[in-house]
């Protein structure tokens, strides 16, 4: 007699983590976050919940002191010190759901969009994007600012 199988994922996946893992390997952008953080030379490691960790990241751009291809997190810090940081970690995973949702690199121009957008109306890429809302703005190590008062035209202005 054999014993029975564990309905519990590989590593402690959860379904929709299996999930998210597998589309962002299918749409490319697990892949190409695979590639950049092998072409910059960091210490690349399986991360918790299916992520990768891409610890020791320096090139110049982007200048966030974390950032997110598909499924892998690369980190200008080591690897081991962003896994001990469990609320950035988990900010870097709802970026890992928004390339899925988003279909892989579809999320590049939509990300930069709405930090444009977030730019003109706060003076930072963060606080009014929609992607860095939705993944927890004071995790991610952006300030929570109110928006920039609207500048009242010619025909506004009070006598």
């Amino acid at each position: 007699m054999t014993a029975p199988r564990s309905q519990e994922a590989p590593e402690g996946l959860t379904a929709a983590q299996r999930l998210r893992q597998a589309a962002n390997l299918v749409n490319g952008s697990t892949v190409l976050g695979v590639a950049v953080a092998v072409a910059a030379r960091t210490d690349v490691r399986r991360g918790p919940r299916g992520m990768v960790l891409a610890g020791g990241y320096s090139w110049r751009l982007p200048f966030a002191g974390a950032f997110t291809l598909g499924n892998v997190v690369l980190c200008r810090c080591p690897a081991d010190k962003l896994a001990a940081q469990p609320a950035l970690l988990g900010h870097e995973e709802e970026h890992c759901s928004q390339y899925a949702w988003c279909l892989g690199f579809p999320f590049l121009p939509l990300y930069l969009l709405s930090a444009g957008w977030s730019m003109l109306r706060t003076g930072n890429p963060g606080t009014a994007n929609v992607f860095e809302r939705h993944a927890g703005l004071a995790a991610g190590g952006y300030p929570v600012r109110p928006r920039r008062p609207r500048r009242r035209g010619p025909s506004e202005v009070e006598a």
